[in-house]
């Protein structure tokens, strides 16, 4: 991922017109994935740091090493650390890049769902178990059997049933898979060809396994046909998260290097989601990753910029704001800088 020019940019004037503050300032925090277990919401994002890794675009100088676990006792409350829940060397399978986070609750037992590289350069999501949700989390001895890429994000639909979604190109590595199978010399399709969708998997009851294959989610345009892969501005990238609002799904993703949160709807957790419009409009740094969480009677949307760093891509800091909704189930798009509007 290229650096941003931060040239020329006023902070102080973008701070002022932002419509949220930063939730903590003490360290570099992006990816949020926000829930509300128990009455509480917890935070669960990566965990920034300057490794000293030059830029490039896979992503390398995305350097996070472990996580820390945020929680507010409602949303407007102080936002507090509540300290390492989860770090590399804790994982016997992995190496390196601790990259977006989430987590779930099921039975009293929370878990912990995020990607890895192993010491192959391959990303895997492994997942972690504890008796809070704060943790500490205790890692499983090797990854999810048959997972693959980054951004993995838990939907628990209204049966109980848990959903896992993930993937994203370039540095998340989905372009090198075709039928959840690895091939170094796949890349990208073409502009004209359908692009590449994220992928699903129902989990195991026990929350640690795959329960079928993994499925490629397609997201489809006004006429029912996929994006195309030249379709910058809509197609998925990265960061998939998934909610149930009216009785219909919302499946929202990051776009990437055009930098907006667009959401699509379904009638399954499974898709095919029809896209609808965007969410969020772009944020200072190169990266856009959300998550959208209803507390007691409003929706919220949990995502992050780069300006307490004052535009360093991967010094990252996580925010939140009020999500609006029309009568007829569309979301007003947000401009983390200025004023909201319908449609985009």
């Amino acid at each position: 991922m290229p650096e941003d020019s931060t040239e020329q940019i006023n902070f102080e004037q973008i701070n002022k017109k932002a419509i949220s503050q930063p939730l903590v300032s003490h360290i570099y925090t992006a990816d949020p994935s926000a829930h509300v277990f128990n009455g509480k919401i917890y935070i669960y994002p990566s965990h920034d740091i300057d490794a000293g890794i030059p830029f490039n675009d896979n992503g390398d100088h995305f350097g996070m090493e472990d996580y820390h676990v945020f929680s507010m006792e409602n949303i407007n409350a102080e936002t507090v650390d509540n300290g390492v829940a989860l770090h590399v060397d804790d994982v016997a399978w992995a190496e390196k890049q601790m990259w977006a986070p989430d987590a779930a609750c099921k039975n009293g037992k929370f878990y912990l769902y995020f990607p890895a590289k192993r010491a192959n350069g391959i990303f895997q999501i492994g997942v972690a178990i504890s008796d809070s949700p704060v943790g500490p989390f205790l890692p499983e001895p090797e990854a999810i059997k048959g997972s693959y890429s980054i951004d993995p994000a838990v939907f628990e639909d209204a049966d109980g049933k848990h959903y896992i979604y993930f993937g994203g190109i370039w540095g998340g590595q989905l372009q090198k898979y075709r039928n959840n199978t690895y091939d170094s010399n796949q890349e990208e399709p073409l502009a004209n060809e359908p692009a590449l969708g994220p992928i699903v998997a129902l989990l195991t009851d026990n929350m640690l396994e795959f329960a079928e294959e993994p499925k490629e989610i397609k997201i489809l345009d006004e006429n029912g046909e996929i994006l195309l892969a030249g379709d910058n501005d809509r197609r998925f990238f990265e960061a998939s998260w998934v909610h149930k609002y009216n009785d219909k799904y919302y499946f929202s993703y990051s776009t990437g290097d055009t930098h907006f949160i667009c959401y699509a709807i379904g009638d399954s957790p499974y898709g095919p989601f029809t896209y609808q419009g965007r969410i969020l409009n772009p944020v200072v740094g190169w990266t856009s990753h959300h998550s959208i969480c209803k507390v007691e009677d409003d929706w919220y949307l949990f995502y992050h910029d780069s300006s307490l760093s004052k535009g360093v891509t991967h010094l990252r800091s996580m925010k939140v704001t009020k999500i609006d909704y029309l009568e007829d189930g569309s979301i007003i798009t947000i401009d983390p800088y200025g004023i909201r509007r319908s449609g985009d």
